[in-house]
């Protein structure tokens, strides 16, 4: 029951990362806002690990490439993809489109784990990227042959991809390390990544300019959207398994569009709404048909 109780807990606050993203984008580069999340997450993480694990275990030689290729997909790429999105598009947008992550995990599941795809699977996975068509072309499906979708909407895309790559490489991580350890190998990892493009970018004089909104957003960002949020996802991917624990992903875009729509006033566009509803309704067969698994 507590890994239920956690999932929905990330769920929320990953909800609230689109509306922190949205702010801190405004006022930082994609390479420092991912930079300085990922610093702010891997000092609280290396302190949780200090003192659940008195020290920072590491991993085996065989482990390090994948440990490697998560700071790469779930920190590095998707993070710089997040905030570069979020330039761009608005945040409740954004939301509904990384919500194909569980879609696109399934089929990944089934191609490279060879997870058997029930119909009622099938159905779902058709109507939630329908939906997505929806939300990426702003209710016109033709502008996307006619070069009318935005980088923005590219951006958000390749952060699913990412998200998927990091959720599936993580089950392999996750058989012979904790997901606290692996949580935190790859955050400093990412972080070491992001460092040298970050400064390139110019962070340090402009991390002097960021206002309090930035950086209470940034703390939001590494505190709840990185530390419990990735913890807590990992948790669950141990405990019941990828395809369920990305479940809890449908909540995601449902408290970032009323989160977005409360704090930041973007407005419920009739193209949104609808393919809000796509989505959640093929998420929801898509889940269905796992569970009955």
């Amino acid at each position: 029951m507590i890994v239920y109780v956690k999932l929905t807990l990330t769920a929320a606050f990953w909800g609230g990362t689109f509306v922190a993203g949205r702010i801190v984008a405004r006022e930082a580069g994609p390479f420092s806002a991912a930079f300085l999340r990922f610093l702010t997450a891997s000092i609280c993480l290396l302190l949780i690990t200090w003192r659940a694990e008195g020290r920072l275990p590491l991993p085996r030689k065989n482990r390090i490439l994948p440990l490697i290729l998560l700071g790469l997909t779930g920190v590095f790429s998707y993070n710089v993809f997040f905030f570069m999105g979020l330039e761009r598009i608005e945040a409740g947008r954004a939301s509904l489109i990384i919500a194909n992550n569980p879609i696109f995990i399934t089929l990944f599941s089934a191609l490279i784990f060879r997870e058997r795809l029930r119909p009622l699977a099938v159905l779902g996975i058709l109507l939630s990227l329908s939906g997505a068509v929806v939300v990426i072309t702003r209710g016109n499906p033709l502008s996307a042959v006619q070069g009318g979708v935005g980088w923005g909407e590219i951006f958000i895309f390749f952060c699913v991809l990412s998200w998927v790559a990091y959720s599936l490489i993580g089950k392999t991580v996750l058989t012979a390390l904790s997901p606290l350890v692996t949580v935190t190998w790859a955050s400093l990892l990412g972080m070491v990544f992001l460092a040298a493009p970050a400064f390139a970018e110019g962070l340090l004089p402009e991390i002097f300019r960021y206002s309090a909104g930035g950086w209470a957003g940034i703390l939001y960002l590494g505190v709840f959207g990185t530390v419990a949020g990735f913890v807590w996802y990992y948790r669950g991917i141990r405990e019941i398994g990828p395809a369920r624990a990305s479940q809890f992903i449908n909540l995601v875009p449902v408290s970032a569009v009323l989160l977005a729509a409360l704090v930041l006033e973007e407005p419920l566009t009739l193209s949104l709404l609808a393919g809000g509803v796509l989505v959640l309704t093929g998420i929801t067969l898509t889940n269905r048909a796992a569970s009955r698994k």
